[in-house]
C-alpha cells in the first residue's frame, strides 16, 4: 500500500473531485445520497466552499485521500457531528480504480487518529447500507466493532434501506503503573 495522506479539499480541487466522482458514479449514486448522474464541477465546488464555514463551525471535518503521488484517491471525514454526546458519523469513498487496495481502511485510520487528536469526540459511528458490503468490510479492517442492524436508517435518493452500524471508540489511557 503506497503512502496516503489526508487533507483539507481547497478551491482548486473542483476538477480532481468530478474526475474521481465520474469514475465512480455507479458506485456512489447507490450508497450516498449527495450523488447524483448529473454531478458537475458546479457540485463539487459547492461541497469544496461549505468545507471551510463546516470546520470552523465544528460541524464537519472532511479530508481528501491523497496518495504519494498526489493523486485524489477519495475522500473520508466525519459529520453529523453530536456535541453533547461526542459522538459522529464517519463517512467514507474511493474512486473505484483505487478500490481493494487498502487505501479506505488505511485513510479511516488516518482520520481516526486526527478525530481523536484533534477533538473531544468519544464515538464514531459509520452507517452503512445493508447490501453496501464494501463499506462494512472497510469498517472491520479499520477496526470497528458491529453492533447491529438498524432499520429503515438512512434514505437515500427517496427509498429508505435498512443499515449497519459499527462503531470506534477513543481508546481508554490505560493506569499508571503503581510504583513500588
Amino acid at each position: 500500500m503506497a503512502q496516503l495522506t489526508l487533507r483539507f479539499p481547497e478551491p482548486g480541487d473542483g476538477e480532481p473531485i468530478l474526475e474521481a466522482v465520474r469514475e465512480t458514479l455507479p458506485e456512489l449514486c447507490r450508497w450516498m445520497s449527495w450523488c447524483h448522474p448529473g454531478y458537475s464541477e458546479a457540485d463539487a465546488l459547492r461541497w469544496i466552499s461549505s468545507q471551510a464555514q463546516a470546520r470552523e463551525s465544528g460541524s464537519a471535518f472532511e479530508f481528501l485521500i491523497c496518495g504519494g503521488n498526489g493523486r485524489l484517491l477519495g475522500v473520508c471525514g466525519i459529520n453529523c457531528i453530536n456535541t453533547g454526546n461526542r459522538f459522529a458519523n464517519l463517512g467514507y469513498w474511493v474512486r473505484t480504480s483505487e478500490t481493494q487496495r487498502g487505501v479506505a481502511a488505511n485513510a479511516v485510520k488516518l482520520l481516526v487518529d486526527w478525530v481523536f487528536q484533534h477533538t473531544d469526540l468519544e464515538r464514531l459511528e459509520i452507517v452503512a447500507a445493508v447490501g453496501n458490503d464494501a463499506s462494512q468490510r472497510v469498517a472491520e479492517k479499520a477496526g470497528a466493532l458491529r453492533e447491529g442492524t438498524l432499520r429503515s436508517r438512512l434514505c437515500i435518493h427517496g427509498t429508505f434501506h435498512d443499515a449497519v452500524i459499527h462503531s470506534i471508540i477513543r481508546p481508554t489511557q490505560s493506569p499508571a503503573e503503581p510504583r513500588r
